[in-house]
C-alpha cells in the first residue's frame, strides 16, 4: 500500500515536470513538426502519467501539458498567447482529450489493482466464513477477523468492542465511504484519517459490537478493501449473533 503512495506522489512529480520537459524537446523540432502532431505527443504524456498515478495527477498534466503547448509549441513562442485560430482549436482540444483519457487511463488502473487484490481478498472472506460455518465461538472468529482487518487495512492496531456503541468516532459505512460527525467522505477517497474509525459487526439489522481500526497515516486503502472490510466485519457479527442466540 505505501508503494501505491510513493507512486502516487512520483505521478504528481511528473504531471508538473514531464509534459514541460517533453514540449521543451519539441522546441527543435517546431519547424517540422507542426502543433497538430506535437499535441499528439503530449496527449501520449498525459496518457502515461494517469495509468501510473491517480485521476488528479492525469487532470493536472492536461492542464500543464495545455499551457506549455501554448507557451512554447504556437506563435507567438514563450507568451500565453496564440495567433493561429487553428492552434487554439488545438489547445482546447488538448486540454479536453487530455482531461477524459487521463480519466479513463486512471479508471483502469484502479480495476487493474482490483483484480490483483481479488484472489486474497476472496480467501479471507472464505475462511472466516469457514470457520463461522464450523460453529467457532464468537470471541475467536472476533480475533480472526481481527488480524485480517489489520492486514487487509494495513492498520497500526485494531482492537474489538463489545454491546453499546458509544461516542461519534469516525465510521466506515457499508459502502466503504468514511462518516465523519455530519461530514461524509467519497468513497473514492483513499486515505482514512488519523484517528480511530469505528467498524461496526452487525446481524440481522443488529449490532453486537464494533471493531475500532486505527489507520497508518497516508496510507492508501482501496475501495475494494474496505468493502471487504465490511463483510468479515458482518461475518464476525453473524457469529456473535448465532452464539447470542444459542442452540435452536
Amino acid at each position: 500500500m505505501r508503494w501505491y503512495l510513493h507512486r502516487d506522489l512520483i505521478a504528481l512529480a511528473a504531471a508538473v515536470v514531464g509534459p514541460v520537459v517533453v514540449a521543451a524537446v519539441l522546441t527543435t523540432l517546431r519547424t517540422v513538426l507542426s502543433p497538430a502532431n506535437a499535441a499528439l505527443v503530449l496527449v501520449v504524456v498525459v496518457v502515461a502519467v494517469a495509468a501510473v498515478g491517480n485521476r488528479f495527477a492525469g487532470a493536472l498534466s492536461a492542464l500543464v501539458a495545455a499551457a506549455a503547448f501554448d507557451l512554447l509549441l504556437t506563435r507567438p513562442y514563450e507568451r500565453f498567447a496564440i495567433n493561429a485560430p487553428a492552434d487554439v482549436i488545438t489547445a482546447v482540444l488538448l486540454l479536453v482529450v487530455g482531461l477524459a483519457v487521463s480519466q479513463l487511463a486512471a479508471r483502469a488502473r484502479r480495476l487493474r489493482l482490483v483484480t490483483i487484490d481479488d484472489a486474497h481478498q476472496l480467501a479471507q472472506i472464505r475462511s472466516t466464513a469457514e470457520l463461522v460455518e464450523s460453529g467457532a465461538e464468537g470471541r475467536a472468529v472476533v480475533n480472526h477477523v481481527r488480524g485480517q482487518l489489520i492486514d487487509l487495512l494495513q492498520l497500526r492496531d485494531c482492537r474489538f468492542e463489545y454491546g453499546t456503541l458509544l461516542g461519534h468516532p469516525a465510521r466506515l459505512e457499508r459502502d466503504g465511504a468514511i462518516t465523519q460527525g455530519r461530514i461524509h467522505w467519497s468513497r473514492d477517497r483513499d486515505v482514512l484519517p488519523d484517528e480511530e474509525v469505528e467498524l461496526r459487526a452487525s446481524a440481522g439489522g443488529r449490532y453486537y459490537g464494533r471493531f475500532m481500526l486505527r489507520p497508518t497515516p497516508g496510507t492508501v486503502v482501496p475501495l475494494q478493501a474496505r468493502l471487504v472490510a465490511v463483510t468479515l466485519a458482518d461475518q464476525a457479527g453473524a457469529a456473535l449473533s448465532a452464539e447470542t442466540a444459542g442452540p435452536p
